[in-house]
């Protein structure tokens, strides 16, 4: 809504971003692009929307890459509908459930909390999300794997285990699960 997340933004210096949205001004736009939406594209590979609805033209998907990939996750109403991006895009995903690839995070909210109480982690780590995000793009064999499926359904009853499964291994891995295999009870700690 307010353009590129930038750090020559006004928002930036005022103490007005998070400091997740700083990060990503620093980290991922080092060449400081500034602009709405349809001014950035040019060029681009990936467009993650986490905006408002209708901020997106479609014809300025035109000027992305080829095979471009576009997150559109304003919702009820993304930033740009999947119908008219088409044309233009390979990959579309939004969080919509009357959309293929929707995003939604009840695709790891149930499996990430059971494998935390399954382990008995005292915490949820960065490293037990993204070995759950793993886990969830796990699901999706190379057999089924297609433009409008780059993401599992969330009625999909194999991803909340695969998470939960993942969750737990990182847990071990990083030496929190609490709960012991042989006993199924807290371990000391």
């Amino acid at each position: 809504r307010q353009g590129a997340v930038s750090t020559e933004r006004p928002d930036y210096g005022s103490g007005g971003m998070t400091p997740i949205k700083r990060w990503f001004a620093e980290v991922t736009n080092p060449g400081k692009v500034q602009g709405g939406p349809n001014d950035v594209l040019e060029g681009a590979d990936l467009f993650i929307g986490l905006s408002g609805p209708g901020l997106v033209e479609a014809k300025s998907l035109a000027s992305m890459n080829d095979d471009a990939i576009v997150f559109a996750m304003a919702n009820p109403t993304p930033e740009v509908m999947p119908e008219d991006a088409e044309p233009y895009v390979r990959i579309m995903a939004t969080g919509r459930s009357d959309y293929p690839n929707q995003i939604n995070n009840v695709l790891a909210f149930p499996g990430i909390f059971r494998g935390a109480l399954d382990a008995g982690a005292p915490q949820i780590t960065e490293e037990m999300k993204l070995a759950a995000a793993k886990a969830i793009a796990a699901v999706v064999t190379e057999d089924d794997l297609d433009e409008d499926y780059i993401i599992p359904s969330v009625f999909d009853r194999d991803v909340a285990p695969a998470v939960a499964e993942a969750v737990v291994r990182e847990a071990k891995a990083a030496g929190i699960a609490r709960i012991t295999e042989e006993t199924g009870t807290f371990a000391t700690v």
